[in-house]
């Protein structure tokens, strides 16, 4: 077991390299992009060149394989205010769970919002019916173990959902992802690599009583009324795959800079590649700053995303008694044009 996962990371470590740029060709053409993005202010931080080293819940969305890292129990939430001045919003609540010996659960739920938009009709195109508000939910249901000191496995089923109040769409994908610890130091642990296949999962179509109208024939006697009903095409889920590794530093006691690379080849838009730096004091307040790099991202009039590189974060946490339980706050900014940049706060607690 432990020759195959190394073998399998020697390969997918090769991937960048061998990489050609993605698939930008195909940009446009997925559906449910909301799995794309990070709604946690730790890992995005820093990039998310964390998949070697994340943990918790958190690990939900980076690399599953890291929930198995829970001692006992970790809730989190975090609110993003994403892309200020759109007046969309994320918000994030998850757990893991120890389950048994090197065995740990997950549970969590995604929810975008986008506030309220004006209903319109061809009969009334300046509105006044009222207002309707999209709904994106993503929910996941994971499992990972620990199968020795240094090797961690796991998979993550999701639900995604797209609704308005008379048209959704549901599909369902996987994730699966492992986490190799090695080192240099006394304890064998400061050196990390993780790989996460991500969004692997059926078509989705949206369907509903909106895409039906009523026709009135009235070039005939007497005049009938039938119902029309559209068909939808479907459409894939964007799948990735993820690899991160990560050193850990001793810089002086009590103080630990880590570094991170990570890469990411994309389905349906071009491939990324991540780097960053976190400094911790005593893992009671760490300061993250990270730059997340695609072909033309310099460049206004060719770039594909409206993320600019940058991004940074911080994260204090203290120790709640003597009984191990920590309390933390997380915070993280990610560089847009335009908008006024991603903001996400979150909290958690580790029991």
């Amino acid at each position: 077991m432990r020759k195959t996962l190394k073998t399998l990371l020697i390969i997918a470590l090769s991937v960048p390299f061998m990489s050609k740029g993605g698939n930008p060709d195909r940009a446009g053409q997925a559906g449910a992009t909301e799995l794309l993005l990070n709604p946690w202010a730790k890992s995005s931080g820093w990039g998310g060149v964390n998949t070697g080293s994340v943990s918790g819940v958190e690990a939900i969305f980076g690399n599953v394989a890291g929930i198995a890292l829970t001692k006992k129990v970790e809730i989190a939430f975090a609110h993003s205010i994403w892309l200020k001045g759109s007046g969309m919003s994320i918000n994030s609540l998850g757990g893991t769970f120890k389950v048994g010996e090197g065995s740990v659960m997950g549970l969590s739920l995604m929810s975008f919002s986008f506030g309220d938009i004006p209903i319109t009709t061809v009969d009334q195109p300046e509105g006044g019916l009222g207002d309707f508000s999209p709904q994106f939910l993503n929910i996941s249901l994971c499992y990972a173990k620990a199968f020795s000191n240094s090797i961690y496995g796991g998979l993550n089923l999701k639900v995604v959902n797209e609704s308005i109040s008379n048209v959704n769409a549901t599909g369902v994908a996987l994730d699966a992802g492992i986490q190799y610890v090695t080192g240099f130091n006394a304890d064998r642990d400061n050196f990390k690599v993780g790989i996460a296949l991500k969004n692997v999962g059926t078509p989705m179509k949206f369907g509903g009583d909106g895409l039906s109208s009523r026709v009135l024939v009235t070039n005939v006697s007497p005049s009938y009324e039938y119902t029309v009903e559209q068909r939808a095409n479907g459409f894939e889920i964007p799948s990735l795959l993820n690899i991160g590794l990560s050193y850990d530093a001793k810089l002086a006691k009590d103080h630990r800079l880590s570094f991170g690379l990570g890469f990411t080849s994309n389905s349906f838009t071009q491939d990324t590649y991540q780097g960053g730096l976190e400094y911790s004091f005593k893992e009671y307040f760490m300061l993250r700053g990270g730059y997340v790099y695609e072909e033309n991202i310099a460049d206004d009039k060719l770039r594909t995303t409206v993320f600019t590189g940058p991004c940074a974060g911080l994260t204090i946490q203290v120790p709640l008694g003597k009984s191990n339980t920590k309390f933390g706050i997380d915070y993280s900014y990610r560089a847009t044009n335009p908008f006024d940049g991603s903001h996400t706060f979150g909290a958690y607690f580790i029991l």
